[in-house]
């Protein structure tokens, strides 16, 4: 336990989950891996614990408990051989419950906070485009206002929990005249008329559910206007330090996992009369993994906990993602190899791992689109802060 980070509270949770995972979800994951479907018992069975309310107020039937309690959950949940579920359970609880707690009145956090903390309802933030990507201003989904409805018409793209949700964040243009200031943001039930949701084969994260999804003529009334109008962008924005952090955990709890399963290995595995582990090329580039990855937690968890504090960290969350996600990458690859033939078997969660790993310099921004954020920041000295 790092005891500048985590408290014996924490640890009590850390085993309690740990212990969870092992019982109720552990069994299943070969299952929905090869299916692409989480079970909806699981959703609801992570309600009743409090484990989509680990920081959402007391009054939505949340816990209002420290980002650190949320680092725990993240870890964990690279640890169970499924980066595919675990993405289905953060992107509802960080990704589509944040903008319903931030920006939602008290109608549409009785009618979707209350129930998606309590596993009762499935969220999905849908932002990214078929043809924006990274480029969240460059989306062409437009919501136009007429009499007491909003009328949406667009696509959106890579949307994990797209098929299977009970609800979409949905991100649209209002003014498309004016670029990235004309973004809203909306509360779309999924039985809503004129949504169609096609699922994704992906490379990786097979057991999560990720979704074209289109919107033919969708009406919605104004009241499902979450926040101001046009204030969008700036929403998303303001989050993106959450979703970045998350990845960067992400990254290094699974490099973590993916190093201490290949020591194991190692220290069984022979060769020429002798434990693989015992060979200096292979000792020494586990040892460089080991050590790149302990300097990435370290510099999450500092990050991790100026945002507990309030502090507008875009700039550290950032760089958490952009290096997180390319240290995991390597260490990943050479645990690999590690393993010679039976890494490249599916039997051995190496594989598996590489494969889900990979989404990480992709997902919730390319490292390249960081790279150019990043580069206004420190070659031309952008000082962004905090949208609203």
């Amino acid at each position: 336990m790092n005891t500048m980070f985590f408290t014996e509270e924490h640890e009590l949770f850390r085993k309690s989950l740990r212990d969870f995972l092992h019982k109720e979800v552990v069994p299943h994951i070969e299952k929905w891996e090869k299916s692409g479907t989480i079970e909806r018992f699981i959703w609801k069975k992570f309600g009743e614990m409090g484990f989509f309310g680990i920081n959402y107020p007391e009054a939505y039937g949340g816990m209002n408990l420290d980002l650190f309690y949320t680092v725990i959950f993240l870890e964990e949940l690279q640890k169970i051989k499924s980066s595919g579920f675990a993405a289905a359970m953060w992107a509802h609880a960080y990704l589509a419950m944040t903008h319903l707690n931030a920006e939602g009145d008290e109608r549409i956090k009785q009618a979707y906070l209350v129930p998606s903390i309590a596993g009762e309802k499935i969220g999905a933030l849908c932002i990214t485009e078929p043809f924006g990507g990274s480029d969240v201003a460059g989306m062409r989904t437009t919501a136009v206002k007429k009499d007491n409805q909003y009328i949406i018409n667009g696509s959106k793209t890579f949307i994990t929990n797209g098929v299977y949700a009970d609800y979409y964040v949905v991100a649209a243009k209002t003014n498309p005249e004016v670029g990235s200031k004309g973004i809203s943001i909306f509360l779309v039930d999924k039985s809503t008329p004129g949504i169609n949701a096609t699922k994704l084969d992906k490379l990786g994260w097979r057991a999560s559910d990720t979704a074209e999804i289109s919107f033919d003529n969708v009406a919605i009334p104004v009241e499902n206007l979450m926040g101001e109008e046009e204030k969008g962008f700036y929403y998303i924005m303001q989050h993106f330090a959450l979703e970045r952090l998350i990845m960067a955990v992400n990254a290094h709890s699974r490099a973590e996992y993916a190093i201490d399963y290949t020591l194991e290995y190692m220290s069984h595995r022979e060769a020429f009369g002798s434990p693989i582990n015992k060979f200096q090329a292979l000792r020494h580039t586990m040892v460089e993994h080991a050590t790149e990855v302990e300097h990435i937690k370290l510099f999450n968890y500092l990050t991790v906990a100026r945002l507990d504090k309030g502090e507008y960290v875009v700039k550290e969350a950032t760089m958490a993602k952009l290096k997180s996600t390319k240290v995991a990458d390597q260490a990943i690859y050479d645990c690999l190899q590690m393993l010679g033939g039976y890494g490249y078997m599916e039997e051995y969660p190496l594989a598996r791992l590489l494969r889900d790993s990979r989404l990480g310099p992709i997902g919730g921004g390319t490292s390249e689109i960081l790279k150019e954020i990043l580069s206004k920041m420190i070659i031309d000295n952008k000082d962004y802060k905090p949208a609203v």
